[in-house]
């Protein structure tokens, strides 16, 4: 990164004292391990001092659970390698590997990459990716997996610096995780949840699946656009360009090249056609049985290993026809390649689940939850104000607990039916917490994913730390948070509806 000069801005000098003050933080393994040590012994303070609150449903008292006491000590060792093996990001990452690996070995992924590059004007670049990064939540977590590290392939391609490509990426993905032009299963895991929380004090309410829709709608927008201009103004500004040329496609015959990728095109539309033939029959292999809930959900429920499939089918087929390929194992060997290079994000993930597990097993996130929301409701505020402050308690609370839908089931129970006797509809109630959850996800390393994109950082600067993708990533979290709230303030004070009925 460059040094801070007389002449820079003062936003960019300051986010280059907090890079750098990030970076002397020791390497993301012995951050996390020493992270580790802290909860374990947090723990044993909080049992000492016995914290607990009481849960909202059963009024069962949570209680810290100390990681020194003798269960907690069986937990942890009993636990270790399931801890790492469950760990949301692992199993994910390894998948997309081994397809995104074959088609980037046969030269498809360089291929494709150059002709996207080529053709998108620089202008309309970052907006491009902040979109692409705002829809992928559709399929859950394959933004991370799969967009992160193909828009920095994408960046440099264009000759921009990858890490403008992965920060953009990164904020559409997750910070942008609670916008979408598609109802998908956010909406349908999160309002379920509601609705079981709004049965407490109000029995006959549901909250339905598209009860944020129209505001998701124009959130998009607003994700698109503010992760742009904080892309262009405040992130890109400070990255030096990637050194040497921009990488080179493939040296094949351009007959060769054309029949390959006409071979994919078609390829392509059967794959996609195969798709919409598992779920739009009623007796599709993939369609959900459940006809109140979302038809496509057992597919985007898988949709990380149908990315996988085809990207090994596309790979093979490009690799064989341009003669990139040409023994009959080639494309396995790729595999292998593929999953060589994940060497350091493994040892990185196994301290990373601890962490995380650790946590949550602890019970310091949930009793730090509980007794916000006692807080919150001892202040006298309007409904708008009140919204406002379960944003901002929401992206509080998303620094301690990673995973949106465990989160809103621990504090659905206590905010909706709190905020609802004070004036506050269910449905504005779940719209807030999404804006408050997504726009800190993105500089919280207990995010799940948040490790990997530090890995994917490292693969284009080997001296980048968590401190480098704080630093890139903290523009758009305050932006989002400032924007998004104020958006929803707005809305609510026009008295738009934030979706159908």
């Amino acid at each position: 990164m460059p040094d801070s000069q007389t002449n820079t801005p003062i936003s960019q000098r300051w986010l280059n004292h907090l890079e750098s003050a990030g970076n002397r933080l020791p390497n993301p393994v012995m951050l996390f391990l020493y992270f580790c040590l802290a909860v374990i012994l947090a723990s044993a303070i909080a049992q000492f001092l016995g914290l607990s609150a009481n849960h909202p449903i059963s009024g069962d008292t949570i209680a810290a659970k100390s990681l020194l006491s003798g269960d907690g000590v069986r937990w942890m060792i009993s636990n270790a390698v399931s801890n790492f093996i469950h760990f949301a990001p692992v199993g994910s990452v390894i998948v997309a590997i081994l397809g995104i690996a074959v088609a980037e070995e046969s030269g498809l992924l360089a291929c494709a990459l150059h002709g996207l590059a080529s053709k998108a004007p620089q202008r309309f670049l970052s907006s491009f990716v902040v979109f692409a990064g705002v829809m992928s939540s559709i399929g859950f977590d394959s933004g991370y997996v799969v967009l992160i590290p193909l828009a920095a392939l994408i960046f440099r391609a264009a000759g921009r610096s990858p890490l403008a490509g992965i920060a953009a990426a990164f904020a559409g993905v997750s910070g942008g995780y609670s916008a979408n032009l598609l109802l998908g299963p956010v909406d349908a895991i999160l309002s379920g949840i509601s609705s079981e929380a709004i049965h407490l004090v109000a029995p006959d309410r549901e909250v339905l699946t598209s009860a944020n829709y129209y505001f998701t709608l124009a959130s998009t927008l607003f994700i698109t656009v503010a992760g742009t201009w904080i892309n262009e103004k405040f992130v890109e500004p400070r990255l030096p360009k990637p050194q040497g040329s921009a990488d080179k496609p493939l040296a094949i015959e351009d007959t060769r090249q054309g029949t390959a990728l006409r071979r994919v095109g078609l390829f392509s539309l059967v794959f996609v056609g195969i798709l919409f033939a598992l779920v739009l029959p009623a007796s599709g292999l993939m369609r959900n049985p459940d006809p109140n809930g979302l038809a496509a959900l057992p597919l985007l429920n898988g949709i990380v290993v149908f990315i996988a499939l085809y990207a090994i089918i596309a790979g093979v087929i490009f690799g064989y026809t341009t003669g990139k390929f040409r023994a009959q194992h080639d494309w396995i060997k790729a595999m292998e390649t593929g999953l060589s290079s994940l060497s350091g994000y493994l040892v990185l993930m196994f301290f990373a689940a601890q962490f995380v597990n650790y946590f949550n097993w602890t019970g310091l996130g949930a009793i730090a939850a509980i007794n916000g929301a006692h807080w919150l409701a001892g202040l006298a505020l309007s409904k708008i104000s009140l919204l406002l402050s379960f944003i901002l308690i929401s992206a509080l609370i998303n620094l301690l607990i990673g995973s949106a839908s465990a989160k809103w089931a621990l504090m659905a129970p206590i905010f909706v039916p709190m905020l609802f006797l004070l004036g506050v509809d269910p449905e504005s109630a779940q719209m807030a917490y999404r804006i408050g959850d997504s726009s800190t996800n993105i500089i919280t390393p207990l995010m799940p994913y948040f490790g990997v994109v530090v890995a994917f950082v490292q693969r284009h600067d080997k001296t980048a730390g968590m401190g480098t993708l704080m630093a890139l990533m903290l523009p758009y979290s305050l932006s989002f948070l400032l924007g998004w709230s104020l958006l929803l303030g707005l809305w609510l004070a026009a008295g738009l509806p934030l979706g159908p009925g």
